[in-house]
């Protein structure tokens, strides 16, 4: 999750196509960048009185912070690219994936507009935490990435041949954006296998929301694939609901795959629309202090709903679904989910470059803090190599019979359609 001064955004990481916009955090006058231009060493300052005032961990990763700020400032620097290099080193001391800085123009490819327009090959990436490789989070449908076969936890080991060990993640988004009609070529390591992928950017118009009807045994279904929690995610996701209401389906499947995330705010809104009642997320920070987000009374239906999940779907998927797993408002089938629970804050920095410093986690309503573990299924169905490159090839498979997953989802409904019917009569009988 990623807050900005002037609202909270969920994310996974300086991703490629990343589903993050950063509001509130554009750039300063160009008064302002001459100073920090002319003095490099402020900037240094600048980024360590942030993380000073903000960072989660109030021991610093056991590092004497202050200690640190002497030997940083009393350093010498060349030029600003001198800095960042020694802004980076000491960043890196904290041993956070999620905590970086961001030059200029790094930070100008995070602030991507979140209109749903956006540019590259369509893959999330971040460091694993554990073995510090650069692992995909999860391919974007209908982008070059998806359709060439790239999964969820694949490993980059080279980019255009060259090897990404010891490569940050802003290096490596440097090297695989480029212009619309170019190529990239990843090498993928996947189940101690290495395939070379080329991969044509584009420019990528993405839905967040797609719905449809099912008929089945029990009657019509609402099948509803959300892809990212984007800014028109949450008016997308009201507008099916309302459609599939008024074709009076029995009940619902929400399918989170392969979705990365996105903004806070419209998880928030989509879990209220599910949500009679109870608490939909809350956060801890340094202080131990919790913000609660909870429903509000405004659940657009009560119907069966049952919740698909995988190992893509991270951070905000992970929110909706831990809410909607711990209120008992549906059963989640699939595998587990990515396990991205910490809360980023992105700052815009005196000469234009940025900073995304974590500053808390967050909970499900139970109190579960999925970061790392993610989410577990109610129902573990695990979809084979082979299965899911099938319907990666043919996405018009994704939500059918030929679907494992979403068939036992429907399995999982049509029991709680049939419970549902069963109380409903006992109750007219009383």
């Amino acid at each position: 999750m990623v807050t900005t001064k002037r609202g909270l955004v969920l994310g996974t990481t300086a991703a490629v196509l990343s589903t993050v916009a950063v509001t509130g955090a554009g750039v300063r006058l160009s008064q302002s960048q001459a100073f920090f231009q002319d003095s490099p060493k402020e900037i240094v300052d600048e980024v360590w009185q942030i993380i000073n005032h903000e960072y989660v961990d109030t021991s610093f990763n056991q590092l004497d912070w202050q200690k640190i700020r002497k030997d940083y400032l009393g350093r010498s620097y060349s030029g600003k690219e001198d800095a960042y290099k020694a802004i980076r080193e000491m960043v890196e001391k904290l041993g956070d994936p999620y905590t970086r800085f961001m030059d200029p123009e790094e930070f100008r490819n995070m602030q991507i507009d979140t209109s749903g327009e956006l540019t590259g090959v369509g893959i999330q990436i971040a460091k694993d935490e554990e073995t510090d490789q650069l692992m995909v989070i999860a391919p974007i449908e209908d982008t070059p990435a998806f359709e060439a076969g790239i999964l969820a936890k694949d490993i980059i080991t080279k980019i255009d041949g060259k090897s990404t060990e010891g490569m940050d993640v802003n290096e490596a988004v440097k090297l695989i954006r480029g212009q619309p009609g170019t190529t990239v070529t990843l090498t993928i390591q996947r189940q101690g296998r290495q395939v070379d992928y080329q991969l044509a950017r584009a420019r990528i118009q993405i839905h967040p929301v797609k719905a449809r009807t099912e008929n089945t045994s029990i009657g019509k279904v609402g099948y509803i694939r959300l892809n990212q929690f984007s800014a028109q995610a949450s008016k997308e996701m009201r507008e099916a609901i309302q459609n599939l209401e008024k074709e009076q389906v029995e009940g619902y499947v929400l399918d989170l795959r392969s979705n990365p995330g996105g903004l806070l705010y419209s998880s928030i809104d989509i879990a209220r629309m599910w949500l009679e009642r109870g608490t939909i997320v809350s956060t801890v920070d340094r202080g131990g202090e919790r913000e609660r987000r909870a429903a509000n009374h405004n659940a657009l239906t009560e119907k069966p709903l049952v919740v698909l999940i995988d190992g893509g779907s991270a951070s905000a998927s992970e929110i909706l679904s831990g809410a909607l797993q711990d209120n008992e408002r549906a059963v989640l089938v699939g595998t587990q989910t990515f396990g991205k629970g910490l809360v980023q804050s992105v700052r815009s920095l005196g000469d234009g470059s940025g900073l995304a410093v974590t500053i808390a986690k967050y909970l499900t309503p139970s109190g579960r803090d999925i970061n790392k573990h993610g989410i577990d299924p109610d129902i573990v169905i695990e979809l084979s190599e082979a299965e899911q490159k099938k319907l990666q090839q043919d996405r018009t498979l994704i939500g059918s019979q030929q679907d494992p997953q979403f068939v036992k989802a429907l399995e999982i409904l049509s029991g709680e359609v049939k419970a549902q019917q069963g109380s409903d009569a006992r109750a007219m009988g009383q």
